[in-house]
């Protein structure tokens, strides 16, 4: 079968998974080498040396499904073939959902044998494998790619409040296990802290968790007992998550935030900004 990486020299495998009939390569290009304008070299010059660099999902599919995030798909080679999951019978019931909740009317499958190969992206690309019957809730917009055997549903938050509250949207992405996971990332592995709860509480001031169990129980209360225990404290809300499972916290997502939207308002400092990840 045709490799990914095909003729290219720039670009280099960086991780690699397995599971069943799918393989995946995280590809990574060393450098952008089609660049001709000096300033956007100098511009993509410092990236590099920060390790901003492109990066790219190849599926190896051996007479296997995969579900992947709408317009997301680059080119694919071989024997497969791509469905919308949209029938005459379950259109407008879809179309319906869609509108309230924003979930996509339709997320490709692609079946077959052959190659697969997403679109390149400046994020980090996470990747994981689900057991059978273990479920994740994840952040808004994290979806990339998931094997098909694995379980992709919107659901609602329990209350309205802790939605509003949490800073979370009021509708997630569930996905349950079994098979392969992939999730687009402003931030990489790296600086994710996976927190394991053992029937524990987890309070976390803002909403920089990516990813939690299903089983855990999510809440938004005040981070003391008392309103002047708030107040004294200066956290006010706190997002609380209770029971058995994991949690990812990706502490620094504020601080990308922070410089992105100082960038756009022209400031050379972030000084007088806002770094604290509380939206309470």
């Amino acid at each position: 079968m045709k490799t990914a990486t095909g003729t290219r020299e720039n670009i280099r495998v960086i991780e690699e998974y397995q599971s069943r009939g799918l393989r995946v390569e995280v590809l990574e290009y060393e450098k952008l080498l089609g660049i001709s304008n000096p300033s956007m070299a100098q511009q993509v010059y410092f990236m590099e040396q920060q390790h901003i660099r492109v990066r790219q999902i190849a599926l190896y599919l051996n007479n296997e499904k995969v579900t992947i995030e709408k317009g997301s798909m680059s080119y694919f080679q071989g024997d497969i073939k791509m469905v919308s999951g949209v029938t005459i019978g379950n259109a407008l019931g879809r179309f319906v959902r869609g509108a309230v909740t924003g979930e996509q009317t339709a997320q490709p499958e692609y079946s077959g044998t052959g190659l697969l190969v997403l679109e390149p992206s400046f994020k980090h690309f996470l990747v994981l494998e689900l057991a059978d019957r273990e479920s994740i809730i994840i952040d808004d917009g994290m979806f990339y790619c998931s094997q098909g055997s694995v379980t992709v549903q919107t659901i609602s938050q329990r209350t309205i409040s802790s939605a509003i509250a949490g800073g979370e949207s009021f509708f997630q992405q569930q996905l349950t296990g079994p098979g392969i996971v992939i999730l687009e990332s402003m931030v990489p592995m790296a600086e994710i802290d996976i927190i394991d709860l053992y029937n524990d509480t987890l309070k976390v001031d803002g909403n920089f968790a990516v990813l939690r169990s299903s089983s855990l129980d999510f809440t938004v209360e005040r981070s003391a007992k008392t309103l002047i225990g708030s107040a004294v404290s200066g956290e006010g809300l706190v997002n609380v998550y209770r029971g058995t499972g994991q949690v990812w916290l990706a502490p620094t997502i504020k601080v990308y935030k922070t410089l992105e939207t100082a960038q756009m308002m022209g400031l050379t400092s972030t000084k007088s900004m806002d770094m604290n990840t509380s939206q309470s």
